[in-house]
């Protein structure tokens, strides 16, 4: 009842409107509506036309101007669309102002977010964050969930519209009642998977295991990118917010070191400051991770937007100052252009990693990137180790890695990197411990 309807079942022929109100935003505003289009498509509604359109002074009733409004419902309509789906924030009154003249079913982009979040929540905490800010999102526009109480007779008192509105709007007071409950149960859920989370990260803390988080834009290739990396079966599809549940696998870097890596959500451009507060707890990994991955599309006409759209997000999360590998992926898609490439290393520079999780180009590049990051949480030992302490031996072979061995009457004389978290365990055997 509180809600978000249900519109992708009830929609399958949307009319898209994107409104700008300064004439430089207008190649901004034109890219948004391409990628609203994506968004729309994610949810299987077809999409029967679309306009950008420029407006002066915002128009509090419709946030067109009444000619623009009555020009886009004609339209809208003339197509036979069902649905009406802007890319800006629709107030609640504004919102009911356009599907009380059009008679149809008008979203905003913020919507159409929320209703794709809904579809790809796995996990019990993505599907609480998700309740959460459908509620959040939900709470002011409970009004015209009860529009249809004005048509029923008064009992008792007087009938007619005045008593019907006042059972309605009782109705709504107990509803929201109930909404502010239901909001206030899902936060204390989440503080409870919160907690759970801080303390298996502290137990991977406890065991000096390094952290790394894959961060970026939807669908640039980060669910891909930690197939590649450790084997893993991540749902990779083609998709928008394919990925919405942390999924963290462990890998083992050349040295030996493990190394625990995460794909987060992917980010988008405009993305309702409540979604960023409802997935914060998802977006912690970001947040404690030792360096990040940042993953960008270099195939996209967006890349550098993208980009920005990112490290903004970062930046409201506390993290835009972590040590951060930059990848470029899908370089295999570009390659036969050289303008395009030399365009790519210009911008982000030498730093960056450009390769294609595709073909493999450039993952041995990228694993040396994060082997250098975490370079000083292992060190190189010389150790001598009694033949006797076969335990000892068989634990760095596992654990570390080993670069040299030899043999001196009966000890093992070994050279190996050694993470520090297991150094405590060996370091009786370093020669100068042992005077």
């Amino acid at each position: 009842m509180f809600d978000t309807r249900e519109k992708p079942q009830m929609v399958e022929r949307a009319f898209l409107i994107g409104v700008y109100f300064d004439r430089a935003d207008e190649e901004r505003a034109q890219s948004l509506l391409e990628e609203l289009m994506e968004l729309v498509t994610t949810l299987g509604i077809g999409i029967v036309g679309k306009q950008c359109i420029f407006v002066r002074n915002r128009n509090k009733r419709y946030l067109t101007g009444t000619g623009k409004a009555e020009e886009m419902i004609d339209e809208a309509l003339s197509l036979e669309s069902d649905c009406i789906i802007f890319d800006n924030e629709l107030s609640p009154s504004q919102q009911r102002t356009w599907e009380e003249d059009s008679n149809i079913t008008v979203l905003d982009r913020e919507e159409v977010i929320l209703d794709i979040f809904k579809m790809r929540a796995q996990t019990k905490e993505a599907r609480l964050q998700v309740e959460l800010a459908r509620m959040q999102y939900s709470l002011p526009r409970l009004a015209r969930m009860w529009t249809h109480l004005d048509r029923q007779g008064g009992g008792g008192g007087g009938g007619g519209k005045g008593a019907a509105r006042g059972e309605g709007e009782q109705q709504i007071e107990v509803d929201r009642r109930l909404a502010r409950k239901r909001i206030d149960r899902i936060k204390s859920e989440l503080e409870d998977v919160r907690r759970n989370r801080e303390t298996q990260r502290k137990q991977r803390s406890d065991e000096g295991i390094g952290q790394a988080s894959i961060v970026g834009y939807t669908n640039a290739g980060k669910s891909s990118l930690l197939n590649a990396l450790a084997g893993a079966d991540v749902l990779a599809e083609d998709k928008l917010f394919a990925t919405l549940d942390p999924t963290t696998r462990r890998i083992e870097l050349p040295d030996r070191q493990p190394l625990l890596i995460t794909d987060t959500v992917g980010f988008v451009r405009n993305l309702p400051h409540r979604l960023v507060e409802a997935f914060k707890a998802t977006l912690e990994e970001a947040i404690l991770a030792d360096f990040l991955v940042h993953v960008l599309d270099a195939s996209s006409q967006e890349t550098f937007s993208f980009y920005e759209t990112t490290v903004s997000v970062l930046k409201e999360l506390g993290a835009a100052d972590k040590p951060t590998v930059l990848v470029l992926n899908k370089m295999d898609l570009v390659a036969d252009d050289e303008e395009r490439v030399q365009e790519l290393k210009a911008h982000f520079g030498e730093d960056a990693v450009f390769l294609s999780v595709a073909t493999g180009e450039g993952m041995d590049a990228l694993i040396g990137k994060m082997s250098d990051l975490m370079v000083d949480r292992v060190a190189r030992l010389k150790l001598r180790i009694p033949q006797a302490r076969q335990d000892v031996i068989a634990l760095l072979h596992r654990e570390a890695k080993i670069l040299s061995t030899d043999y001196e009457g009966n000890d093992v004389l070994l050279t190996s990197i050694v993470p520090h978290a297991l150094r405590h365990r060996v370091e009786k055997f370093e020669p100068a411990a042992a005077k």
